[in-house]
């Protein structure tokens, strides 16, 4: 397996161009099934994820022609669903939490879905009870096979219902959609998350047919219609590349230029990492990081010490929680970091504390950080990528630290950093890839 060998303390220059967004682009690829004509996506990020979910789509039959540039087109019009039941596909598709976006497309169109409990990060519990719950509302029926530990839907009598979600679930919501976009009748969502990415998958939908109210809100109304058609997509740059950029600028004392970006579409992201002090920048299609300057802490108005969780669009997303908290390591003054959605996603901090990180774990969810200021640096170890975001955080830490660092199993951050050792090169980080050390 591959890891990283992370010579610290070498301050980063120059610019910096995001991916396409992850967590965007796994829901655009699910959503050409629904559709017979060809769908053409571009900006598709070279991820294991992204690979992993174009798999499953060539094993159904999907055409997939490479147009060059990251653009790819698609065409699901001569489908194998005999597939969805091949052992291929069963130790494929529990690989990726994606892959259990298949499930509305399918149910939609085919009025059949099968997928094998989905895999991902191990954060926590990520239970599909309100994917479920909600096909249920629409006429679906399944079956739990526990032998397998899987799940098979049918969706012969499928009609619009209203769906109250029971959690703002990003997959959850971009599942109910997909799937009441071709049922008969009104669908009703209430509750429904309105991050970016699916604003995105139902501005795509709206373009090839599909009839959704409410878009940007917790209230979708969808009049269901009989088929869709092809359409061009490109993906967003990813906001969580973005978040990491700013904190990596910050951690290393470096200046830095995100570009390609348009800042109107980062809600408050940059606003949470001015509050731990993050000077920057803000330009119509770039960030300037002038992480070069000291930052300090911001304080509650009456003096108390700050906390900083993550909600649900438009609050501060989940996914930038274990890069904060690393940035405040080496800031001026305290926080509270309260990681609200996961319970294990702050087990990571005990290798920061092995680097010399002023941390107080104080249960599952939360974590107290005494910035040290850069009074003191912190020191390089061996340690070993937990998940996508934790791996980038220690990444960001050992780029920041004195001495060596080892990085392992950092296909969790392939997992969602494409090329993230040859592109921070390019700004002057000493980062190695090795393999079996």
């Amino acid at each position: 397996m591959p890891s990283f060998i992370v010579q610290g303390g070498h301050p980063l220059s120059g610019s910096i161009q995001p991916q396409g967004a992850k967590n965007e682009v796994l829901q655009i690829l699910s959503a050409v099934l629904l559709t017979a004509e060809p769908v053409t996506i571009h900006n598709i990020p070279g991820i294991i994820d992204v690979n992993k979910m174009m798999a499953l789509l060539s094993g159904l039959g999907v055409k997939i022609v490479d147009q060059g540039n990251q653009s790819f087109q698609f065409q699901a019009n001569d489908l194998d669903l005999d597939y969805l039941f091949s052992p291929r596909y069963f130790e494929d598709a529990k690989k990726i939490r994606g892959s259990v976006m298949l499930l509305g497309p399918l149910l939609s169109r085919f009025k059949k879905a099968y997928v094998p409990k989905p895999g991902g990060d191990k954060i926590g519990r990520r239970r599909i009870d309100t994917h479920l719950n909600g096909f249920i509302k629409l006429g679906a029926t399944f079956e739990y096979d526990e032998k397998h530990d899987s799940y098979f839907l049918s969706g012969t009598n499928l009609k619009g219902a209203y769906v109250l979600m029971d959690e703002i679930s990003v997959t959850g919501t971009a599942n109910m959609i997909m799937t009441a976009v071709l049922t008969p009748g009104r669908t009703t969502i209430y509750n429904a998350a309105c991050e970016p990415y699916v604003q995105k998958l139902s501005r795509m939908m709206v373009r090839m047919g599909a009839r959704i109210s409410g878009i940007g809100s917790n209230l979708l109304v969808i009049e269901g219609v009989e088929e869709l058609s092809g359409t061009e997509h490109t993906i967003s740059p990813d906001m969580i590349e973005i978040g990491s950029f700013i904190g990596m600028a910050a951690m290393t004392g470096s200046d830095l230029e995100i570009t390609g970006i348009d800042v109107n579409e980062l809600g408050v992201i940059p606003d949470t990492f001015e509050r731990i002090g993050v000077q920057m920048e803000s330009h119509a299609d770039k960030l300037v990081i002038k992480g070069s300057e000291p930052y300090e802490i911001q304080k509650f108005i009456d003096g108390s010490i700050l906390t900083i969780y993550d909600s649900p669009w438009p609050g501060f997303t989940p996914d930038l929680m274990s890069i904060i908290l690393v940035v405040a390591i080496q800031a001026t003054g305290s926080v509270l970091i309260h990681q609200k959605m996961f319970e294990s996603r702050l087990f990571f901090v005990d290798k920061l504390i092995d680097m010399g990180a002023q941390i107080i774990l104080c249960d599952p969810h939360r974590a107290t950080v005494i910035g040290m200021g850069r009074k003191a640096r912190l020191r390089g170890i061996e340690m070993s990528s937990p998940d996508i975001r934790a791996g980038v955080a220690l990444l960001i830490a050992a780029l920041s630290a004195e001495g060596e660092s080892q990085i392992h199993n950092v296909q969790q951050i392939d997992r969602g950093y494409q090329n993230i050792d040859r592109r921070l090169q390019a700004l002057g980080a000493q980062i190695e890839r090795v393999d079996n050390i």
